[in-house]
């Protein structure tokens, strides 16, 4: 279905893996296209996504050949294709399933907006990042807010300033992934973090995520002394809520975990 993605749903598990591999799987428009296609269409039954790369490496970021070719176009045009690489962003971070990334290899320039779009992301240590764009004169321009959001206004002062590589320990430390281990441990260590979502409520988990959206971009502390007592009401009633809390008392799972 897709010229540079690779996907597959396995038990609720949508993988989406980036397909250029004989360019560190550097994104293009098309690979930003289907991208955002594939986000904004996931089946109902994904419990969650992982983003990932085939091949040595998570993400090389832009193309820097199609990236050469856009901006030796008109200003309109050069604006038109930027606003694609919001639009990945922004539809990535705003999934309403639980997301997460697996980085081996590098993660350079634009790959650190993918990863830190998604809710978790996690590296084997001998991956290396960096925030390159000051190297060859630009800026990390449409990833920032997603890279400030994990890191913080200095980590980013720091990370982007220099453009140096980091390795995935430090990625860890700059808390820019959640976390790193050994290369061999990184399948294990996703597995393990996708079977604590399985026990989960999938309703429970979309609406965290709109609250944590909501409190952190949208609303005043007045705003959401109110919204959020009215979405603890809401959810208390709710099907998987009422669910969820007999389950509990009644000590038995409840029916989301098979």
């Amino acid at each position: 279905m897709y010229q540079t993605l690779q996907t597959n749903n396995d038990q609720g598990v949508f993988t989406i893996w980036l397909n250029r591999p004989e360019v560190h799987n550097a994104f293009n428009k098309t690979m930003l296209e289907e991208l955002v296609h594939c986000f904004e269409n996931l089946a109902p039954e994904v419990l969650c996504v992982i983003l990932q790369g085939i091949g040595r490496s998570f993400c090389a970021g832009v193309d820097l050949n199609w990236m050469k070719a856009v901006s030796q176009n008109s200003h309109e045009t050069n604006y038109r294709e930027s606003l694609l690489l919001s639009k990945c962003f922004l539809t990535i971070y705003e999934c309403p399933k639980p997301t997460l990334a697996m980085v081996h290899g590098v993660a350079l320039g634009g790959a650190n907006g993918l990863l830190s779009a998604c809710d978790l992301a996690y590296c084997a240590d001998d991956a290396t990042f960096s925030l390159s764009e000051v190297k060859i004169g630009i800026v990390p321009a449409c990833i920032s807010p997603y890279v400030i959001k994990r890191i913080g206004e200095y980590g980013a002062r720091e990370l982007m300033l220099t453009g140096r590589r980091i390795n995935g320990k430090e990625a860890a430390e700059f808390r820019l992934v959640n976390r790193s281990v050994a290369s061999g441990e990184l399948d294990e260590t996703v597995a393990g973090v996708v079977a604590h979502l399985r026990t989960s409520g999938p309703q429970a988990m979309s609406q965290a995520k709109r609250l944590i959206h909501e409190v952190t971009n949208n609303l005043t502390l007045m705003e959401a002394y109110d919204y959020t007592a009215k979405m603890i009401a809401d959810i208390r009633a709710s099907e998987e809520g009422q669910e969820g809390m007999n389950a509990f008392l009644e000590k038995r799972k409840p029916n989301w975990v098979k």
